[in-house]
């Protein structure tokens, strides 16, 4: 038997009809790849195996990610990639971390803090030998899900148990402030939810008690925020994006172009279309105050 034979999967992975779409991905791009600034719906780490990828976000503006290194963007924050060279990377999605050890955790969360600037931490050859291992694996095409599990809550392990304690709490600062469950539920969660009642019962909360407790966190009603939120989304998503209308239209949430049109309409004073035209000329475009259209 061969040293080849040895490392062939016996296993044909690709029967198995719980075959995961992994929130672990392995990427390869060439250069000039570019992905516009978009909103995480979920926290993601970025680590690069290979290569020089820009990235512009409020944490890391202009920074250039190089190989070896690894960034962590949380829920709700813009991110945009650009490929300076050929690329390879893995990159992991995840709504709450799969933790072995929790205490370690906790200790790394009090200690959480902003920093002046933040930098890229740089893999120990222990995770450098782990995320070539997945990239190896990733690249067979028949992900197991619950191979990927563990792996993911092996590669959490490494990251918050191999590094010291004040690495992690810059690091893990981005998602700190979501560590409390009902603003990191909100946040989760608001981009999918139409009406209050609907939030309120997708988090087992009575309306009443949900309207309470999201007015002493955000200091405004849910829909109020709610309805602000989805008109800066359509603003930006307008003005810095090519994407059409309908798409824009459906990503917020909308089931029809004229519902859509008349709820711009009533924010801005104008149309999708003429919103576009105005601000491509760099025309200044405001909310209009004291406006609660149903959505």
């Amino acid at each position: 038997m061969t040293k080849k034979d040895l490392c062939k999967r016996l296993t044909d992975c690709s029967q198995c009809p719980k075959m995961s779409e992994s929130n672990l991905a392995y990427y390869s791009y060439a250069k000039g790849q570019h992905f516009p600034s978009d909103k995480c719906i979920q926290n993601c780490m970025i680590f690069m195996l290979k290569g020089e990828l820009l990235v512009n976000s409020e944490e890391y503006p202009g920074t250039t990610l190089r190989e070896g290194q690894f960034i962590l963007q949380a829920i709700n924050s813009k991110l945009e990639l650009l490929a300076l060279t050929d690329v390879e990377y893995l990159q992991y999605w995840f709504n709450q971390l799969p933790l072995i050890c929790e205490e370690r955790y906790r200790e790394i969360l009090e200690d959480s803090e902003a920093p002046t600037t933040y930098t890229p931490l740089t893999a120990t050859t222990r995770l450098s030998n782990f995320l070539h291992d997945m990239r190896d694996y990733l690249n067979e095409k028949q992900s197991c899900e619950k191979f990927i599990e563990i792996k993911c809550q092996e590669l959490v392990y490494i990251i918050t148990c191999y590094y010291p304690i004040p690495q992690l709490s810059v690091f893990f600062y981005p998602i700190s402030r979501y560590t409390e469950s009902f603003y990191y539920f909100v946040m989760q969660n608001y981009y999918k939810i139409k009406t209050v009642e609907e939030f309120a019962h997708l988090g087992g909360y009575s309306t009443t008690t949900f309207r309470r407790l999201f007015k002493n966190m955000y200091g405004e009603p849910v829909y109020e925020w709610m309805l602000n939120k989805k008109r800066k989304s359509i603003l930006d998503d307008l003005q810095n994006t090519t994407l059409k209308i309908g798409t824009i239209s459906s990503r917020n949430g909308f089931d029809t172009l004229s519902h859509f049109a008349h709820f711009c309409k009533s924010s801005f004073g104008y149309s999708p279309r003429e919103l576009r035209s105005r601000t491509a000329k760099g025309e200044n475009i405001k909310i209009k105050e004291k406006n609660i259209t149903e959505v």
